[in-house]
């Protein structure tokens, strides 16, 4: 990767850790040193990380496969949910629901309820019912739209999940490993990477760091996105080039006629 992003990286303080004190000894191969009781994150390991994965997301959205964005931690809902709808991809951002994975067919029933919601609200059809009713159908609307919206979009199971810190997030890390759907994580150095396939190491609880790193990912995937056009493009049928019109013969004379034109000769 180039200096630029290195710096940037610096800058965003993705090579901060947590205090010594509560650092997992699994992540010992991605920390550079300990310094005033709080661990430096090696930045090469993370960036390592990033062009991993980077080309692996790049790779599953150009086979045409969904990626699930996780991030329910204050520092990084709003970052999830921008760059998921850059890149057009389904996100959590406030709360992961039990079985969202493994119970998937429950979860888009829901999203069915929500639509349901969404067009009574729109109409008025919801004045006919008490101001009660209506305040308890308004309330199940924004929850359910809090909860669901993100993942609205996704049709069926995603081919990998993106988390960010895998240890406030381990119930949807669980429920992929269950399914056997890749994760990819951004993990600190209180994180276990073992519980994840293709770890970034990285501070997770700053926003800089987090829209950094998320940034990198979406870019990612709109690069993957991007190669399903262009091969759209290049298999697309050709239009056929009008045909020419062939220069209109002469028709010749029946056999006949000849014949008697030549008979007509001869007796002259």
């Amino acid at each position: 990767m180039s200096d630029s992003i290195v710096k940037e990286l610096i800058e965003a303080g993705v090579h901060y850790g947590h205090r010594a004190s509560r650092w997992n000894p699994k992540m010992a191969p991605y920390i550079y040193a300990r310094k005033k009781l709080i661990h430096i994150i090696d930045i090469r390991e993370t960036i390592r990380g990033i062009i991993r994965a980077r080309k692996y997301l790049t790779q599953v959205v150009s086979g045409g496969s969904l990626v699930l964005f996780v991030g329910t931690k204050r520092q990084a809902g709003a970052t999830i949910e921008r760059e998921s709808l850059r890149c057009g991809m389904p996100f959590v951002s406030e709360r992961w629901l039990g079985g969202a994975l493994t119970n998937f067919r429950t979860i888009r029933s829901r999203l069915s309820r929500l639509e349901d919601l969404e067009r009574l609200r729109a109409s008025d059809e919801i004045n006919t019912y008490s101001k009660k009713m209506q305040s308890s159908l308004n309330r199940e609307f924004r929850k359910m739209y809090r909860n669901l919206n993100g993942i609205r979009t996704m049709n069926r199971l995603p081919e990998c999940v993106v988390v960010i810190d895998p240890n406030k997030e381990k119930n949807a890390v669980r429920e992929a490993r269950k399914m056997g759907i890749p994760t990819l994580a951004l993990i600190d150095t209180d994180c276990d990477p073992d519980t994840v396939d293709l770890p970034i190491p990285g501070n997770d609880d700053g926003i800089r760091s987090i829209e950094l790193i998320m940034r990198q990912l979406a870019d990612a995937v709109v690069q993957g996105s991007a190669n399903i056009a262009a091969d759209k493009d290049k298999t697309a049928p050709e239009k056929p080039a009008a045909a020419e019109t062939p220069a209109e013969t002469p028709a010749e004379p029946p056999a006949e006629e000849t014949a008697a034109k030549e008979a007509g000769t001869e007796t002259s």
